[in-house]
């Protein structure tokens, strides 16, 4: 199975939240994309879009609407939507899609000291391919992260500058994934 380190060429990561942004997206230098929309009547369509540009998609599974958030709704989409991974807050469902051959990207919001290590052990019992840490803007507890644990690392959220993606990888991030497609390129 491939691991995340193995997928990512260009370090930046298109966020798309709305489904006017997708061409953007697939027409963008990013490789991998990341889809925070959808419902059960489009998402298939869209990820086939995605793949069929010779991208690697990863769903919000929290975000995709009329697909339960349960064994069964991980099993729809690793076996009809067949999306590269997803990405959850939610420890049991990055269980369930490991389990089901998915890649996965655990999401922390980090927003005290007490969130960064509730944070660690949360990863380290759902065992993720990376974490994606938001908000990206923090060069600082990026590089610490990186001394936590030896998950790759995804600054997400809140960033808008280029000097913000510099500073996320700089700090050790291995990619930054951000919703603004002036920077997708």
């Amino acid at each position: 199975m491939a691991r995340i380190v193995d997928i990512v060429d260009h370090q930046v990561i298109a966020a798309v939240e709305r489904e006017e942004d997708l061409n953007d997206a697939i027409n963008s230098r990013c490789d991998v994309i990341f889809l925070l929309h959808g419902s059960i009547f489009n998402v298939k369509q869209l990820v086939d879009r995605i793949k069929a540009a010779g991208k690697h998609v990863f769903l919000h599974i929290d975000f995709i609407e009329g697909i339960a958030q349960d064994r069964s709704g991980v099993a729809y989409m690793a076996q009809y939507i067949k999306p590269t991974g997803i990405i959850s807050t939610k420890n049991n469902l990055i269980r369930m899609a490991k389990d089901m051959e998915l890649m996965t990207i655990q999401r922390l919001f980090l927003i005290d000291r007490n969130a960064i290590i509730r944070g660690i052990k949360s990863v380290e019992s759902s065992k993720p391919d990376a974490i994606e840490v938001m908000p990206g803007i923090m060069p600082r507890i990026i590089k610490e992260m990186t001394h936590m644990t030896e998950l790759p690392i995804i600054a997400g959220g809140l960033v808008s500058e280029q000097e913000e993606i510099d500073e996320a990888l700089k700090a050790g991030a291995l990619a930054v994934s951000l919703g603004t497609s002036g920077l997708w390129s």
